[in-house]
């Protein structure tokens, strides 16, 4: 049977918004190598509920999601799992590009000289999509990077890591809560390129079902399990 619910081709720099129902998946898929998508979550039904980035990673002990982990709310539930991973390390620290990097790093291409080769920031794709969900810049929290990857040295310098994700790279994500999903696939903030060639994303919906006891990301720690337990208390009504 074709669990597939639908398909949509998010070209490089652009932006993308939509409804994950509890129990759909969504699998990002790098089509071209070196994609970056900024990632933000928020409670279909109360978007003051929203990812948060310090209780994600302190709970489950990480700096970076691949797969056994989750998505974090500011009120302890999870929002997404990661259920698969072939990229090993998406990045959840270095935010995204404004108008004022693109502009110094790339040069300055509107949609009025440029049309479709105009270039965009990350910060401005994401302000777009909230727009149509009545929410803006105060709904800007830290995101998720998917297929993206910064360590830090010895002196604390972040170091990005061209070439993380292959053509072909997928990362696929179970939606634990009914969650707007809105994303960005401009370049990453730190991404030293000398030219603005973000790559396209393919965005796969998938039937994936409820997390069952026996879950990796369930069971990857203590703090998910009870995690779990706070999603799960508030769809029991």
């Amino acid at each position: 049977m074709n669990d597939i619910l639908w398909e949509e081709r998010i070209p490089g720099g652009n932006h993308w918004s939509g409804i994950m129902r509890r129990g759909s998946a969504l699998r990002l898929t790098d089509l071209e190598g070196g994609a970056n998508v900024s990632a933000l979550f928020f409670n279909r039904e109360e978007k003051l509920e929203r990812y948060n980035m310090p209780d994600t990673l302190k709970a489950q002990h990480t700096a970076f999601l691949t797969a056994g982990n989750v998505c974090y709310s500011d009120m302890g539930r999870v929002l997404c799992s990661v259920i698969h991973d072939s990229v090993g390390w998406h990045d959840t620290i270095c935010g995204v590009s404004d108008a004022a990097l693109v502009e110094q790093k790339y040069g300055k291409a509107n949609f009025q000289s440029h049309r479709n080769e105009m270039v965009r920031s990350g910060k401005d794709g994401l302000l777009i999509e909230l727009g149509k969900w009545g929410m803006g810049k105060r709904d800007l929290v830290a995101n998720v990077n998917f297929f993206s990857k910064v360590t830090a040295d010895d002196d604390g310098c972040l170091q990005f890591h061209a070439g993380n994700s292959e053509a072909g790279s997928t990362v696929e994500l179970r939606f634990d809560m009914d969650v707007l999903v809105v994303l960005s696939t401009a370049p990453h903030p730190l991404d030293p390129g000398p030219q603005y060639k973000p790559a396209a994303v393919m965005l796969t919906a998938l039937h994936a079902g409820l997390a069952a006891p026996d879950d990796l990301c369930r069971n990857a720690c203590p703090q998910n399990q009870r995690g779990f337990i706070n999603t799960e208390r508030y769809y029991a009504s």
